[in-house]
């Protein structure tokens, strides 16, 4: 079987990863090889793919979309922002270290927070119809701990999640081989599985979005809730 049953045409789709890796261009990222595991599936169904990496950029620290305008000399992350937005998928890739997220995944998850107020045209919070997932690797445990972190950031600034959204690799704990050091991961069947489910899902999802022209805009809409429409909601504050 060349095709999974149930498959649609997924041409026009696009998707950025962002690695979050310690690591700047050109030095080997492990994360990045697994990024491209699923970026190589993806494109081979039609969708247009991206990978940045965020420590290869000047990201300012803050809360607010453009940090130039409150200090900064440089802030790369509204042209990133910018991406972000252009794609229906987004996922973020990264290592564990001391069991928690990179310095760079928080980053991140701040700065894509920082732009969670804007709004689309039906006056939804602006990541509303994009799909989300996440990719980790290391050597120490803390797959699971760190896609919950994650993939609950990402649902809460609005972002849709998918069945089995995540995938990852960590290998023996302690001290040893990164994924693909000599091979290792590479062959290993729970990563492959979970890394293919996921593109799979995010694919699915991202496509049926599309086709309804993004997540429906009944009883979420921000605009609207602050017009005084409380959405059927019964709280007698609000009669």
């Amino acid at each position: 079987m060349t095709q999974p049953t149930g498959t649609r045409g997924f041409e026009g789709l696009s998707a950025v990863y962002l690695n979050c890796t310690l690591s700047r261009s050109p030095e080997p990222s492990h994360t990045q090889l697994l990024v491209d595991a699923s970026r190589d599936l993806m494109e081979k169904q039609g969708v247009t793919t991206e990978s940045i990496r965020l420590i290869d950029h000047e990201i300012a620290t803050g809360i607010y979309p453009d940090m130039r305008e409150h200090g900064w000399a440089v802030d790369d992350w509204p042209e990133i922002y910018g991406k972000v937005m252009a794609a229906e998928i987004l996922v973020l890739a990264g290592p564990i270290w001391l069991g928690d997220n990179s310095s760079q995944m928080k980053v991140a998850i701040e700065r894509l927070y920082a732009c969670s107020s804007n709004l689309n045209e039906v006056g939804q919070y602006a990541y509303y119809g994009k799909v989300g997932g996440c990719l980790i690797t290391g050597n120490e445990d803390g797959i699971k701990h760190c896609a919950m972190n994650v993939l609950y950031s990402l649902q809460h600034l609005g972002f849709s999640i998918p069945p089995q959204a995540d995938a990852g690799w960590i290998g023996e704990a302690g001290p040893g081989p990164s994924y693909g050091d000599e091979g290792a991961g590479l062959d290993n069947d729970f990563t492959n599985r979970n890394t293919a489910f996921m593109t799979w899902n995010l694919m699915h999802l991202a496509g049926l979005l599309a086709t309804t022209g993004g997540f429906p805009a009944g009883g979420n809409s921000r605009s609207e809730w602050d017009a005084g429409c409380r959405s059927g909601y019964a709280n007698p504050d609000y009669r």
